[in-house]
């Protein structure tokens, strides 16, 4: 324990530093507040790195007298972690490893602090059938994956799941059921903060089927400033990673035009043009597809940006192709950014009626699911 004096000066910016949370790793406590019953008072310990005595947990004959009273050898720490670093467990918890445990949460309090207002970010949380406090879906998961672009704008999301629906999208009812709600909760907590101006940008993050999200992307629609973000699976986070280079998709546009238009998207596997005739007989088959379809290819937001290039290309080229009046019906195999994705690119005064369609086992393939608009 501290036999020195700090001074408040110290203590007030320590606490800055720290944002006023427990700074051991992994931890982030607030120390200001009781979290089970919500009282507020100080529960901070501050630590010393090395010990302001030369006999204490990592002291030293010379450096204890030195920085007994040194921001830069000062910790803030929950009650826990300070009995756990100078008492339980005193060897593993080297100078080294407590420097870095400070280091890294004040570096991050230093980059949160210089974001300005215009980098707010209203956080969406979408799921379907698995809720939005899914364990991939949350606040805390989100804001790692905005920074340093975006901060969330509010101490909590926008969540519009259905987390207690008992349907199922093998069922009948599902994909009606889903679609109102999404509709009624987006109207709800969305479009009139949208009218006001009280949101200027959306930061999104979905896991649903992807009728359901292409369905929210044309709630949002491209007016609505917006980052959508994917879910990778390595590593397992939020946060976009770097563009591959010379990435690429390639579109194949069907030999003849005579047939109702399909739209396959590729990417996330393979379709095969024997699927969509099963469904869908005679149809004439456009596909964007990626190099190597498979379930992470999408890494960076630049591939992103390409898919909406191409694919606003593409809807003219089909409409033209078959006329406005025809039914575009969409199978997609497709990340759930560009599902998202999809839906704000289609503009309801301008493009076809879309139907789109989901890949289902129990019910022997492609089924319809939703209509866009």
């Amino acid at each position: 324990m501290s036999i020195s004096h700090i001074s408040e000066t110290v203590k007030i910016r320590l606490w800055g530093k720290a944002g006023g949370r427990c700074q051991y790793e992994g931890c982030n406590q607030p120390l200001w507040l009781d979290t089970l019953t919500q009282a507020e008072f100080n529960s901070a310990y501050i630590a010393h790195i090395i010990a302001d005595r030369p006999t204490g947990p990592r002291g030293d004959a010379v450096l204890s007298e030195r920085l007994k009273a040194d921001i830069t050898n000062l910790m803030l720490l929950c009650d826990k972690h300070h009995r756990l670093v100078d008492v339980a467990d005193v060897d593993g918890h080297p100078v080294d490893r407590l420097r870095g445990m400070k280091e890294r949460p004040e570096a991050r309090m230093e980059l949160l602090g210089s974001l300005g207002p215009e980098k707010q970010s209203h956080v969406v949380l979408y799921g379907a059938n698995i809720g939005a406090h899914d364990a991939h879906l949350s606040l805390n998961k989100a804001a790692h994956a905005m920074l340093p672009d975006w901060y969330p704008a509010e101490a909590r999301a926008i969540e519009l799941g259905w987390t207690n629906s008992a349907l199922e999208d093998r069922d009948a009812a599902y994909w009606q059921g889903q679609a109102l709600q999404l509709r009624r909760l987006f109207e709800q907590a969305v479009k009139p903060r949208l009218r006001k101006g009280e949101i200027q940008h959306l930061s999104v993050f979905g896991l649903a089927p992807q009728p359901m999200l292409m369905l929210l992307g044309h709630l949002l629609c491209d007016i609505t400033t917006a980052e959508v973000y994917q879910l990778h699976r390595e590593p397992p986070d939020w946060r976009w990673q770097t563009d591959p280079p010379g990435f690429d998709f390639s579109v194949a546009a069907p030999s003849f035009t005579a047939g109702p238009p399909a739209l396959v998207f590729s990417l996330s596997a393979t379709v095969l043009d024997e699927r969509i005739q099963k469904v869908l007989p005679g149809a004439s088959i456009w596909k964007l597809s990626s190099p190597q379809p498979h379930n992470d290819f999408l890494a960076g937001c630049g591939q992103a940006k390409l898919f909406r290039q191409y694919v606003r290309t593409l809807l003219d080229r089909i409409k033209a192709a078959h006329g406005e009046s025809a039914t575009l019906h969409v199978f997609p195999a497709m990340p759930v950014a560009l599902a998202v994705e999809f839906g704000r690119v289609i503009m309801p005064k301008a493009d076809m009626k879309v139907q789109v369609y989901d890949q289902n086992q129990a019910l022997g393939g492609f089924v319809p699911a939703l209509t866009l608009p």
